[in-house]
């Protein structure tokens, strides 16, 4: 069976990260990294905006996101702004869509499936939308999706909330949707009595669900892999 390689970045400075994956992407294209790939990541904050950026969503000033040492990007992924910081599970899928179906409105819910199932073990029903894109739990938004891909190789992908400080959505309007109510994987263990959720411990459980459920989802063998092992030709360089 196909492989699904899953390499845990840990905390990685999002220009870092995305100079990486977008090398990631291009020796996928080549050929040269022959399996689909995952890395998950947890990055400083910082707040990105997508190709459906709209500038009322950004309620922040880029003084004010500096002032409170939250970085700004404008990046090729799809949907409008989100944000990112220490407490959130970001994955970026490194998948070549020909080996599975050139569909990207299939890839993003297969995606979201992924994440369904990632949270489903601590007891959290995940949930679509109509018309939008992401997973919900009781009518509150756990994570965000969004993705780019080139020759049918994908890169961006999600950010799944664990013990985010939930205060930083207050700089924006997030995914561009108003009134949606943030929350985290640790919030709704509060909500249901479990007490305050240890942050390292809690994340480190959710990547393993994850990339559990992203081989399920994708029918690919999980193989753990270190940042390492990843092509030497792709330099984790800023692009």
């Amino acid at each position: 069976m196909p492989e699904l390689l899953v390499c845990d970045l840990g905390t990685m400075a999002y220009a870092e990260a995305l100079g990486l994956q977008r090398a990631m992407a291009k020796a996928r294209i080549s050929g040269e990294l022959g399996e689909d790939l995952l890395l998950l990541v947890e990055h400083p904050p910082v707040v990105t905006l997508g190709r459906s950026f709209k500038e009322r969503h950004l309620l922040a000033s880029p003084a004010l996101l500096a002032n409170r040492g939250v970085e700004l990007f404008e990046v090729e992924r799809g949907g409008d702004v989100t944000f990112h910081g220490p407490g959130q599970l970001v994955g970026y899928p490194i998948v070549d869509l020909k080996r599975h179906k050139r569909d990207l409105h299939w890839y993003l819910r297969q995606v979201e499936e992924a994440l369904i199932r990632g949270i489903a073990p601590f007891g959290l029903a995940g949930e679509r939308r109509a018309g939008l894109t992401g997973v919900w739990t009781e009518g509150r938004k756990l994570a965000s999706i969004g993705v780019h891909a080139r020759d049918w190789v994908t890169w961006h992908g999600f950010a799944l909330n664990v013990t985010t400080d939930l205060r930083y959505f207050d700089l924006i309007v997030p995914c561009g949707i108003d009134a949606v109510e943030m929350s985290s994987i640790g919030r709704e263990l509060e909500r249901r009595g479990e007490g305050a959720a240890d942050s390292g411990a809690l994340l480190a459980t959710v990547k393993a669900r994850v990339g559990a459920a992203f081989g399920q989802v994708f029918a690919l063998d999980v193989t753990a892999i270190e940042p390492a092992q990843l092509p030497a030709a792709a330099p984790i360089v800023p692009a």
